[in-house]
This record gives structure tokens, C-alpha cells and sequence, in this order.
């Protein structure tokens, strides 16, 4: 097979795919190794995964629709794209359920072969938008990729249904030839994924192969084109998920803090993943339990962080709901636990398979009682793995639970991470309790396990079974340092000071608040405040503010409590703070709170991320500027 790049290949510097077809279609597999073969010929790259909230709807209709997006760059990007460039739709639903992310003029590669009449009744198509002129702003390209998938299969001695099932890798075929992408490595990649599967590597394998050669010998396409790759820091990379970076991290930093690492976790969406990858990595120490439920899951957790282990749980909204009364338990034992949360769109089930982040008012407040804990959040899919490390050196150092909070944009969106020099990462000290440390009032030596560190507040992690050391755990309020059961009024206050002392004295530990201001704190009159996976778009609507030669400022939050020391100085800088978050406005309710500054929210509630055009035009409008023609430098590299 011929990877010689045709003459009259045209160059880009980026170009955003989604794919699109029911769910039994294969699109999060297509995409996914469009993703991968990009990274490995050096692309930027950046994913949105779009998942059916129900498990199996009818076949053809657009509730069923999957669909992946990607979009890959010469340069540093840092979105999966406002809007495709090119959408493959493998049939009617998915062409009308994803044609109004488009702009006018986009591509539009169809599978004709599933047009049929009936088809397009359930896809709610009144009229073939393929002969009706209602696509006349696009360009469309009609391919039989069924008919020519099974004329594939016949040559492998496959039943027509079964050869109809690889008609997802006749479009990736033709997208790797449109794109000048290297065939070997998804050839080896069919090889080794259907190992043992004789008739099913083959037919797919060929009809990779002939939507390769349909796009080169049909000339229906005027030309190809080539996407170069994009400079980068000189390393060892890979193309990771967020909820494979997070189970990583988590792993790294058990490893750096010398503990065996164990998970207790029910599976739920979108987390189900950390517990899947966590499960396949016994060789570094780590258990793993599927617990019955989300309670035994947390309870199991905080048993192994009783032994001296790394205690993790990983959960969503509706998990974290039923973790609660147990987190609670881990805030009065003041043992080292950490809670990842991966968000999704709530309330109760809500949106299984979409992204919200609105579980930040939860983990600051989802409890009963004076019961504070750490909040940190990851900002990227490769980000994951440092906010991973970075609550469980919280968790260790201070003796609390953790709550990491990611969402379902980062644990299934994509992006090449340079994997780090082990000597780069953090250290995490653990030193456990060995002897008493209290002389009693008869001069004896005993053990006080809640007499705390002077710098951290910590209190000492001593390890069942170490003589002399036998200590009351429970969820009763305990005596300050001996850790007896109390009843004691002025003991339960002066207990709840010293927890939420312990928590506010982490702001001393952690880094000031980075500000992205090119003309100092308090150069731009507009400072945008982001957290979590807002990051991405945030960052892109700055790039194209100030490609228009406006100032605007940036900071975003990875410690959401406590909050870094400077963040109140920083923001009462600025005329205006805005505060992008896909909930209603539940940092922008914090920050007003807490600092007393006119923070403005800027609300999406769509179970999808900002686009970097939403940013930038409240930002322009913040500054009183005209927003008619938004502009499109958002991955300009600057």
C-alpha cells in the first residue's frame, strides 16, 4: 500500500474531524486511532468524545448517535474545536444531529448507502437532504461505504451483516488518505487488536485499506492534505485520557510516597476507567476492589488508609452524594484519603455521559457538620496526572481526605503528554508513628494520636499493630491529643478550629495564584477566573482577544480550598472578573463570598465545553467592543 503524498496535496495547519454514526457504529473507535496516528506522526491534538446518554436506543434514531471529534494542528492548540471542518456521517441521524456544529462552508462525507427512505423517517428527515438543497453551503462528497464494505467482506468469505459492521474503517481508510496520514500504524494496530480473530482482522484490514484507495483512484476529491507536525519540547510522549493520566498519577505518587496503593470504587460513568487501568497495574503494588456499592467503596478505602496505605475511592456526582456520610468519618478520623470525583451533568442520574462541573459546591459543603476539606481540580486530560499527585501529597502531608475533582471533558478527551523524568516530580514524604509521643502527668510515656504537627496541624498516622501505639478510631467527636471519645463542649469547638485551621494553614503549602497578564497584575481591565476543564477555552478566547490587540488577563485555580493566599489581592486588581463555569455559577458564588469582589459568572449548561468563541465574545462585550465577526486565532501559536 502506497503512503506517497499525491501532488496535489494542499497544506494546513490544522483541520477539525468528527465523526459521526449510531452508536453501534464504531465512531469513539474511528476516532480514537484517527487521534492516535496523528499524535505518533507529531500533531497536536486535542478530542471530544460525544457519547449517547442511553445505553442502546433504536438503531438509526438521534438519541443514538455517537460522534467524535478531534482536532489536529502544526502547532499548540489547546481545543477540540469550535466548530468541524469536516463531519463523516455514517448515516441521516448523525448528519442531522451534528450538521449545526458547522460552519457554512464545511465538508461533509456521507455513507449514501444508508439514505434509504426509512432511515431518514427515523432521523425525523421530511426530505433526502442529500438531493433537497437544504446541504447547498457545504461541500459533499456521497460515498457507498456500506455497499463497498461488504463487497470487501465477500472477498474474505464474510457474512454481509458481519462485513457491514467494518464500515467504520473504510471511513477512517478515506479520512487517513484525505489527510495524508501514515497507514502502518493503524494496520499494525488492527493486527494486534484482533489477534485470534482471523476473519474480523482481515475484513477490516481490507476495508481500511479500500477507503484509502477509494479517496486516491474515485477522483472525487480535488486534492488531499497535509497536516505537518507541530514543534514540541524534545521527550518521550504519549497520547493519554484524563481518567488514564489520573489512575497514572495516582500510581506515581504512591510510588514517591512509598505506599502501596489501594482503590475502593463502584464503577460509574464517567470514572468507570481509573478503576479499569488501576485494576491491570498489580506489578506496582496497587489493589484494587469493586466494591458492592458506593459506601463499601469509601469504606473500604478508609479501612486501607487506617493500615497505612494510600486510600482512593473514584466515583461522579450521584457516587459522591452517597459517599458523604462516610467522607465525613474520614474528616474526624483525619486519616489520608483521596475522593475523585469525575463531574457529569446531575441532578440525580441527569446526563450520565455528558460534562458539567457541578460538583463544586458539593465538595465544599456536601456534608453535616464543621467537616472542611482539600479541593483540588485538573484542568486538562494530561494535567490529570499532576493534580492526581498533587492531592495525594495533600492527603500525606496533612492527614485529611482529598476531594480531586475532573469531569467527563477531561476523563475522555485526549492530548499527547510528554511523559516526566521521574527525578521531576514532586516529593511526598510519609514518615509514620513509631513510639509515644505525650509524657502523661505520672512521667509515663503513651501515645496521643490527635497531638499535632506545629507546622501542618497533621496529626500523627500510626500503623495498626506497632507496640504501644493502640489508638480509638470511631466517628465520636475526640478529645484534643489523646484522641479519647469526647462530649467535652469546649473540646467539639476547639476540635473544629483545629480542623479547619489545619485545611486554611494548606494555602501556606501551595503556589500563588498564577496571573496571565502580559502588562502585570492589573495591566488588563478584564481578568477571566477559570478552574477545572474551562482551562482549554478560556486560554484559546484569550489568544483571540489579544490577537485583536486587546488586553485581558487570565488566572486559573487548581486549589479550589483552600484557595492560593494571593487570589483576593489578584482579583481585587481588575475592574471586571469573569468567571466561566458549565454549571450556574458556583466559584463566581465562592469568590463573592469570600474576597467581597463584583465577580461576574458566565453560565453553560449544555453537558458540553465553552468554545473559545464564547469566551471571547463576553469578553469583548465586557469591554464594549464590537462582537459581530468573532475572530478565529484562538489556536494561533503565540
Amino acid at each position: 500500500m502506497s503512503t506517497v503524498i499525491p501532488r496535489q496535496t494542499k497544506e494546513l495547519d490544522r483541520v477539525v474531524v468528527r465523526f459521526a454514526g449510531d452508536s453501534g457504529d464504531g465512531m469513539q473507535l474511528t476516532g480514537s486511532q484517527f487521534t492516535t496516528v496523528s499524535s505518533l506522526f507529531g500533531n497536536d491534538t486535542a478530542t471530544l468524545p460525544d457519547f449517547p446518554a442511553e445505553i442502546r436506543a433504536p438503531a438509526g434514531t438521534l438519541a443514538g448517535v455517537s460522534a467524535f471529534q478531534v482536532h489536529i494542528s502544526d502547532h499548540d492548540i489547546l481545543t477540540p474545536g469550535d466548530a468541524p471542518n469536516v463531519l463523516v456521517a455514517m448515516n441521516p441521524a448523525a448528519l442531522r444531529a451534528n450538521i449545526g456544529l458547522m460552519d457554512a462552508g464545511g465538508t461533509v462525507i456521507v455513507n449514501v448507502d444508508a439514505f434509504d427512505e426509512r432511515s431518514l423517517e427515523k432521523a425525523g428527515y421530511t426530505a433526502n437532504p442529500l438531493v433537497d438543497d437544504s446541504l447547498t453551503g457545504y461541500t459533499v462528497y456521497e460515498v457507498p461505504m456500506t455497499s463497498l464494505t461488504m463487497e470487501v467482506g465477500k472477498q474474505v468469505g464474510v457474512k454481509p451483516r458481519d462485513a457491514e459492521r467494518s464500515k467504520n474503517f473504510f471511513a477512517l481508510g478515506l479520512v487517513s488518505w484525505l489527510y495524508s496520514r501514515p497507514v502502518e500504524p493503524t494496520l499494525e494496530w488492527i493486527a494486534t487488536r484482533f489477534a485470534g480473530k482471523d476473519a474480523v482482522g482481515e475484513v477490516n484490514t481490507k476495508a481500511f485499506k479500500a477507503g484509502y484507495h477509494f479517496g486516491e483512484t474515485a477522483e472525487l476529491f480535488e486534492s488531499n492534505y497535509q497536516v505537518r507536525p507541530a514543534p514540541a519540547e524534545v521527550g518521550t510522549y504519549t497520547n493519554v485520557t484524563g481518567n488514564t493520566a489520573l489512575a497514572w498519577g495516582l500510581i506515581a505518587a504512591a510510588q514517591l510516597a512509598k505506599l502501596p496503593l489501594f482503590l475502593g470504587s463502584y464503577p460509574i460513568t464517567p470514572a468507570s476507567d481509573i478503576l479499569h487501568e488501576l485494576s491491570k497495574q498489580k506489578h506496582f503494588g496497587v489493589r484494587t476492589l469493586q466494591a458492592e456499592d458506593e459506601i463499601a467503596g469509601i469504606g473500604s478505602a478508609i479501612g486501607a488508609a487506617f493500615g497505612g496505605a494510600l486510600g482512593v475511592t473514584t466515583t461522579s456526582g450521584p457516587g459522591l452524594d452517597l459517599k458523604s456520610e462516610s467522607l465525613g468519618l474520614a474528616v474526624n478520623l483525619e486519616l489520608p484519603l483521596v475522593v475523585v470525583d469525575v463531574q457529569r451533568g446531575g441532578p440525580s442520574t441527569g446526563l450520565p455521559t455528558k460534562t458539567e462541573q457541578s460538583d463544586l459546591l458539593h465538595a465544599m459543603y456536601g456534608r453535616h457538620g464543621e467537616s472542611p476539606v482539600p479541593i483540588v481540580a485538573a484542568r486538562t486530560p494530561a494535567d490529570c496526572f499532576d493534580a492526581a499527585i498533587e492531592a495525594v501529597r495533600i492527603a500525606v502531608t496533612y492527614r485529611t481526605p482529598v476531594i480531586l475533582l475532573s469531569d467527563g471533558y477531561l476523563a475522555n478527551g485526549s492530548e499527547p503528554w510528554r511523559v516526566p523524568d521521574v527525578a521531576d516530580l514532586p516529593v511526598i514524604d510519609v514518615t509514620f508513628a513509631t513510639e509515644p509521643n505525650h509524657t502523661a502527668d505520672d512521667g509515663s510515656l503513651e501515645f496521643w494520636p490527635y497531638k499535632r504537627d506545629p507546622e501542618t496541624g497533621a496529626r500523627p498516622w500510626a500503623v495498626p499493630g506497632t507496640p504501644g501505639l493502640e489508638h480509638r478510631i470511631g466517628g465520636l467527636e475526640k478529645a484534643h491529643g489523646s484522641g479519647n471519645v469526647s462530649y467535652d463542649t469546649g473540646n467539639h469547638e476547639r476540635m473544629s478550629h483545629e480542623r479547619a485551621d489545619k485545611i486554611a494553614g494548606i494555602a501556606k503549602g501551595i503556589p500563588a495564584a498564577e496571573v496571565d497578564d502580559p502588562d502585570g497584575v492589573g495591566g488588563a481591565e478584564v481578568l477571566l477566573l477559570g478552574w477545572g476543564s474551562t482551562y482549554g477555552a478560556i486560554a484559546a478566547g484569550v489568544r483571540r482577544v489579544r490577537a485583536r490587540g486587546l488586553a485581558v488577563a487570565h488566572v486559573h485555580l487548581v486549589h479550589l480550598n483552600p484557595f492560593p493566599a494571593n487570589l483576593g489581592d489578584v482579583l481585587r486588581s481588575y475592574r471586571t472578573v469573569l468567571v466561566p463555569e458549565t454549571n450556574l455559577g458556583q466559584l463566581v458564588r465562592l469568590v463573592r463570598a469570600e474576597f467581597l469582589v463584583d465577580a461576574q459568572g458566565i453560565a453553560k449548561m449544555q453537558g458540553l465545553p465553552f468554545h473559545a468563541a464564547e469566551i471571547e465574545a463576553a469578553v469583548l462585550q465586557a469591554l464594549g467592543e464590537d462582537i459581530a465577526e468573532p475572530g478565529n486565532a484562538e489556536d494561533a501559536a503565540i
